[in-house]
């Protein structure tokens, strides 16, 4: 009877000491399972898990570095992308600015200015009348230079006139001449045949009559053709009197000219259509032959922009360009190369480097290109020499 007793209370330490095991198994079990794999007894009166197969922390502790990886190699190639598409294919440069033709407005004639008809920043067209010099002086020279050319050319008629009588009179000398060598043959022939009958035919007196004829008419030829020689004389001097008088005519009328030239010069007018800039003169000032009075800023501008030398590899003439104006931001103006200049900018300048002398440092050098807008831009937007752009040239 006691050696039951002792197996009966042996048995229930030990099934106490087996129930405490099973509950510190059970702890274990739940502390790595989630609330979703919770255990349910089976038919057999087994444990099976309800939910997903559980996540261990392992797994849980690379999520985080897997996308870092994952992000990382996404920038990578969106930024390879983005250089081998908008990077790689252009040279830009922010050396770069608009550049036009500026015409100075000079007068010609000096004078005071009667009228100003163009304000700063106006816009003209060509032919425009910009400024109106006083043109009272130049009036009356013109007056006095037309006068000059009508006085020539009547001494251009009279001189004519005096040609033509010369000539006439050169005529009258020459038939006159004419006569009186047949008068002076007539003598000598009748003389020779007063001598040839003697004084037994005729007196002596017919004779020296007939020699004295002779003598006279001899005289008369020289007359005659002195006379002719005076008339020759006449004709030469009309015909220089002619000459000097189309010289005149042609001096007056030059002179017409160039008093019609200065008149005209008083009316200062717009070249080309632009802009007018840099406007000095007021209505009222005396003005000068050169001095510069204003400027116009024709439409017609390009852009010239000064890229290193190792940015000209792959730059060619004809190239699309996309030109970004600082002061305009919200426009881009296609364009595209017109040139490449033969020669370094700094190679141009005033002081030239000397390379061949003293120490020598390698310096990138720029280059300026000739850029050419496709389209002109509005006439509102104040785009003229000067301005800084950023142009962008694709080469590839």
């Amino acid at each position: 009877m006691k050696n039951n007793m002792n197996t009966t209370h042996n048995q229930r330490n030990g099934d106490g000491a087996n129930g405490t095991a099973d509950f510190d198994a059970h702890e274990n079990l739940t502390a790595t399972e989630t609330p979703t794999s919770l255990r349910h007894p089976d038919s057999n009166g087994e444990k099976t898990p309800s939910g997903p197969p559980p996540t261990t922390g392992a797994t849980k502790k690379h999520l985080p570095r897997v996308l870092a990886a994952i992000a990382v190699a996404a920038v990578a190639a969106a930024t390879g992308v983005y250089y081998f598409q908008n990077v790689l294919p252009f040279e830009s440069t922010d050396d770069a600015f608009v550049e036009g033709h500026v015409t100075a407005i000079a007068s010609q004639v000096p004078g005071r200015v009667a009228q100003l008809l163009v304000q700063d920043n106006q816009e003209v067209k060509q032919g425009d009348l910009l400024l109106q010099i006083d043109p009272r002086d130049y009036e009356a020279k013109l007056a006095q230079a037309q006068a000059n050319l009508t006085a020539a050319r009547s001494q251009l008629e009279q001189a004519n006139s005096q040609f033509t009588a010369a000539q006439a009179s050169a005529q009258e000398a020459r038939a006159g001449l004419v006569a009186v060598e047949a008068h002076a043959s007539y003598a000598e022939t009748n003389l020779t045949r007063l001598m040839t009958i003697g004084v037994s035919g005729v007196s002596q007196d017919q004779i020296d009559a007939a020699g004295t004829q002779v003598r006279a008419t001899s005289a008369d030829v020289l007359v005659a053709r002195s006379k002719i020689s005076a008339a020759d004389a006449q004709v030469t001097l009309a015909q220089a009197n002619i000459a000097t008088a189309e010289a005149n005519i042609g001096q007056s009328e030059a002179s017409v000219r160039e008093a019609e030239l200065n008149l005209s010069y008083t009316k200062v007018t717009a070249p080309d259509a632009g802009r007018i800039t840099r406007r000095v003169v007021e209505q009222g000032n005396y003005v000068q032959p050169g001095q510069s009075l204003l400027a116009i800023v024709p439409k017609n501008i390009w852009v010239v922009a000064n890229f290193k030398e190792t940015q000209l590899t792959h730059m060619r003439p004809g190239q699309p360009v996309t030109v970004e104006v600082d002061a305009y931001p919200q426009f881009k103006f296609k364009g595209h190369v017109d040139s490449i200049q033969n020669g370094a900018g700094a190679r141009f300048s005033l002081f030239p480097p000397e390379n061949a002398t003293g120490n020598y440092i390698k310096v990138v050098q720029r280059v300026p290109v000739k850029i050419v807008l496709d389209e002109t831009p509005e006439s509102e937007l104040a785009l003229g020499p000067g301005m800084s752009v950023d142009p962008k040239v694709r080469v590839k």
